[in-house]
Parts: C-alpha cells; structure tokens; sequence
C-alpha cells in the first residue's frame, strides 16, 4: 500500500501475465480451427464452440482489465453492513469487504448507510474465494499524503485539530500526526499554551517525509501573511482624525496597544479620559472592542497614535458655565494629600478642596482626618480657572461661619465652662461650642503663683470654668483667662501693706542684688542689698537661706509694676532710736553739769540721725 512503486510494477506484472494467457487462447483457437478443417461434416459445431470461446476469453480480458490494483485508491458504494462487515460494490464481480470498526465514531455508532459512496484502498484479492478486501482508513491516509503533498508544492493550507502539547510544540490531526513546534504556533510567544489545545486551525506544510510519516507544521507563516495583508490595507485607508474600531491587543501601565487591522495603534493612558486614570487596566481587557480617533501616523515607521477622549468635547470649555463661583456641587473624593483633598465633579474635572478650606475652626493636619477616597461630599466653588483647568473648592463654607456669632454668644467678660482638650508650655487650649477651642495663656491662669508649665495644675479632660478676654475673629483667636475670675490681690496691696509698716516674711530666694521675701501667696517684696545693713556688703548670699523668716520694713510699693521695696536696715535703725528715745525719756535729772552735758550730746546726735 504504501509502496506505489511495488504496485506499479505488479501492474505491469499483471498486464505482461495477461497478453501471454491471450496469446495461449490465440493458440488453441488455431488448433481448434485445424481439426475443424479435418471434418466438414463438424465445421458447424465447431464454429459454434469456436465463437462461445471466444466471447469468454474476451469477457476475461474485460475483466482482467477491471481488476484494480492492490493499493489503489477507488470509489465505491455501500451494499449492506453486517455486524463484522460492510460490503461495497467498486465494480468488480464481486463486492469488497470492509471491517465495521472502520466505520464506527468514538462512542461505537456506525457513521455510514446502505448506499453511501465511500472511497477506499484495495488491501488485496482473494482469487480462490474471489473476494477482495478493501479499507476506508487506509484510503483516507492515501488521500491525506496527497493533500499534503499537494499543500506543499502549491504553498497552500491544510486544516487539523491541536491533539496535546508535547516537548517543543504540539501535536496536530491533519489526517495523519503531524508536528507543530512552539515557534510557529502564534506570532508572539503564548502564556498558556494549553488554550490551543483541541481547537481547529488552518496549517502551511513546512517539510514533509512519507516514508518516515514526518510532517512539519506552521500556523504563523499564515497569520504573518494575513498581517502583512491586513497591514498594507489598513496603512492605505487610515488617516490623522480618522474614527476607526480596533482590538486591544496588550495593556501597559502606560497605555493600550489597539490592532486596527495588521497595523498596532498606541493608546496612551493621557488620551484615554477626560479624567484620571490608575491604570488603563482598570478600563481595559484584551480583545475588547473600542473606538478610536487617529491622532497622528507615520506611514514610514508604521507609528499611530490614538485617542480615545477625543471623541468627547473637552468638559472644561463650558466649566465655567456649569461651576460659577459659589455654586454649591457636589463630588466624589478622589485623591487625598497633605495639602488637600482631590474631588471629582464631572469626568474631566477635579477640583482642590484646600486643608485650610475644611474647616472654620479646627486646624486640619492632613484631610485623611476628615475625608476618605471614594467619599462622596458636598462643597462650595471658590474660584474656577478654566485655561489653568483648575477649580477651588471648599468644604466649610457649607455651614455658617462660627466666628461670625461667636462674639453674640460669647460676649468679652462672660464666664464660659469647658474641657481642656490639649496643654502646651504657653498655655491651656479649652473646647468650646462650634468647635472652636478658647486658649488660656500661662499668663492668664493665676495672679500670683509661678507655674512653669500649666500641666503642673490642670491636665486634658478636666472641666474648668474661665473668663472671656478677647475675640479676634480676622486671627481666630478666643483668648480666656482663669485668674480673671478672682480680683487681682494687687489693687488692696498698697491697703494691706502700707508704707513704714514692718512686715514678717519668709526667704523665697537670694541673690546678689538682695533678698526676696514672700509676703503671702503670690506676693513678693525685694530687700535690696543697700538696704540690708547699715554696713556695707557686697552680696547676701551665704549670710541669709532661703525659708529663713525676717522681718523688715515697707519702703515703697508699684501695684502697676508688683513690686514691694522692703528694707531690714530701716527697721533696725527704727528700733534703735525707739530705744534710745525711751531711756533718754525714762532717764531722771541730771546732779551735775557732767550729766547735762551727757544728754546734751545724745540728743545732738539722736536729732542728727
């Protein structure tokens, strides 16, 4: 069968087998015709015998001649089918047989009937019984090889069925197994190559052996060829502003490639949208369908670029039409930065909403604290710029400006109660209503003590009372004051502390320049260093401690500056001439010249002091 050169010769064989049998007939017709001559009396018998032997050897000749060779493909058509045979009439004397398996799909049904019209292979004769055997599938092997064959030589296609990958491409049925290497299965190399599996393709026969059953398969060099055609038409039809549909063919972080037909178009993710994009992935699958508009081309590089957005108006001509200043719009939160939120009205069109614009009161540190992305939220335009494509937005000017009533509810001089919300070192921040926190400055929490930080008295949460002292509403300041709720102890200290009075008091600090000496609570006077002996010292310090009680003696006091002059050397001196002045009014008279002249001197010297 697979031998044409064997059957070629067999039939010559059988042809050369032939013209000897018909020379042997020849031969015995002649000695035939020689007996016939020897008796005239059987000349008609013998021409009858003589003519039926010659119709028979002419039928065999017929028939020799009908005899198909083994190997040779013919047509024929189905008699009957048996549960081991079909039997087919292929214009012998005799039909050939065919077994049933070779007729039979894969779940067991047999795919023929009486009078179909098959073509087969002659397998071999069976003089002695005179049948002959015949196969389908051998048939259609033989047809295959020619197809092939003929795909080859003609640079035509072939089609099969991808069976299975196997090392270095796949395995295919184009009637017999043939071979497809990875690299000519696609133009470009497959992720997945077990998607192709099973699916049924057009091929170009590569190379091909018979003898070895070896056939090399492409199915790039037909999607190359079809590119190429596909390319040269297109490149000849597009144009720049033409509206083409196109294929997406791969998807990068910056753009979309499009097949337009042959010929790849780049879709950059800046002409996508009007508005903002992540990642054209997020818009985008391989093999959508999209509309395009060619934006610019270049035949010689074979370059296009596309647009998407273009095909749309640009939302910012008529912006200002449909966003004047102070509409209120409202807009989805699309992105959020230290200085602001990002919200999207429109495709298209974003607007700023400033940390500063988000609210009256609070200071905003970064707006994740008040919006989130995706939020949708209601704000106020404050300024659109459509040739800049920016337009500002706020969020407070929704509500009422607290500051604006402020003052109404809180007049200066009303004493107000809140809950310290945050401590610093110049001061007390204490919550008040409409969000608007009141700052009572260190200064402003006692008349008299020293604090060094306000946390040594309060601490956050405490409720506490205190006075309003002053609303600035152009700096949104709301100062308080605590020790405003009490009289200040200096306006009764010129009253409580007069002039000359001697006062007990206790050392709170030395230093150089004099002595300082607590009163009472938050009260303090000064002994200068001049005015704590009536000898000359340089510095206190080591001759007096802190804790230490004196006494001494009012000299001065400045209630505008809070100071107190005290002096230990006036009152020293004070008590000394109290003293004097008493013995020299207890002493009796004089007895003699010497005693007046005594008290004489005294009194000189008491009036000279």
């Amino acid at each position: 069968m697979e031998n044409m050169v064997d059957s070629d010769t067999n039939e010559n064989q059988k042809k050369e087998d032939l013209s000897g049998s018909k020379a042997q007939d020849d031969d015995k017709v002649n000695k035939m015709d020689l007996k016939t001559d020897s008796s005239d009396e059987k000349l008609s018998e013998h021409t009858k015998s003589r003519d039926e032997n010659m119709e028979k050897l002419m039928d065999m000749y017929d028939e020799s001649f009908k005899r198909f060779q083994e190997g040779e493909v013919v047509s024929g058509r189905v008699i009957s089918i048996d549960k081991d045979y079909v039997l087919v009439d292929i214009g012998y004397k005799s039909e050939g047989q065919i077994k049933i398996q070779e007729f039979k799909d894969e779940t067991g049904k047999i795919i023929i009937q009486p009078g179909d019209t098959v073509e087969v292979m002659v397998e071999w004769w069976d003089d002695e019984e005179e049948r002959v055997v015949l196969s389908k599938e051998k048939a259609e092997k033989v047809k295959v090889w020619d197809d092939i064959k003929k795909a080859h030589d003609s640079d035509g296609t072939i089609e099969g069925v991808i069976l299975s990958r196997v090392k270095g491409g796949f395995s295919v049925d184009i009637g017999v197994q043939a071979f497809l290497p990875g690299s000519q299965a696609d133009l470009r190399p497959i992720r997945n190559l077990d998607e192709l599996v099973g699916k049924t393709f057009p091929f170009k026969i590569l190379k091909y052996n018979r003898k070895r059953s070896n056939v090399v398969l492409s199915r790039r060099a037909i999607l190359e060829h079809d590119r190429d055609s596909k390319r040269t038409a297109t490149l000849s039809s597009i144009h720049e502003g033409k509206v083409s549909e196109g294929f997406v063919k791969n998807i990068t972080e910056y753009g979309v490639f499009v097949d337009l037909g042959g010929v790849d178009g780049l879709l950059h993710i800046t002409d996508i949208s009007w508005g903002r994009i992540k990642h054209p992935a997020d818009m985008f699958a391989v093999g959508d369908k999209i509309k395009v508009k060619v934006l610019s081309i270049d035949k010689e590089k074979e370059r296009v670029s596309l647009g998407m957005k273009q095909l749309v108006e640009d939302p910012w001509v008529k912006a200002s039409e449909k966003y004047p200043i102070g509409a209120r719009v409202t807009g989805k939160v699309v992105s959020l930065t230290d200085y602001g939120a990002f919200v999207e009205l429109e495709e298209g069109i974003e607007g700023l909403i400033h940390v500063s614009e988000m609210s009256w009161a609070r200071k905003i540190r970064h707006p994740s604290k008040i919006f989130s992305a995706g939020e949708v939220v209601e704000s106020v335009v404050l300024d659109i710029r459509p040739e800049n494509r920016r337009i500002s937005l706020g969020v407070k000017q929704v509500v009422p400006n607290p500051w604006d009533i402020i003052s109404e509810n809180y007049p200066v001089g009303t004493t107000i109660e809140g809950k310290v919300k945050n401590i610093t070192d110049f001061g007390i921040f204490v919550g008040i209503d409409e969000g608007i926190d009141g700052l009572i400055h260190i200064s402003d929490i006692s008349w008299t003590k020293r604090i060094k930080h306000p946390s040594e008295l309060y601490k956050k949460g405490d409720v506490i009372q205190a006075v309003v002292l002053a609303i600035e509403k152009e700096n949104e300041r709301f100062s308080l004051g605590i020790k405003q709720l009490q009289k200040d102890p200096w306006e009764s200290v010129s009253t409580r502390y007069a002039v000359g009075k001697e006062i007990v008091g206790t050392i709170t600090n030395v230093t150089d320049f004099g002595i300082f000496v607590e009163l009472e609570e938050g009260i303090e006077g000064l002994v200068h260093v001049s005015e704590i002996s009536k000898e000359k010292i340089k510095t206190p310090v080591g001759k007096y401690n802190v804790g230490e009680v004196i006494n001494a003696k009012v000299m001065n006091i400045n209630s505008v500056e809070r100071r107190i002059g005290l002096s230990i050397k006036r009152l020293q001196m004070d008590n000394e001439q109290s003293l004097l002045t008493d013995y020299i009014t207890n002493m009796k008279p004089a007895t003699s010249a010497f005693g007046e002249i005594l008290r004489e001197n005294l009194q000189e010297k008491l009036n000279g002091e």
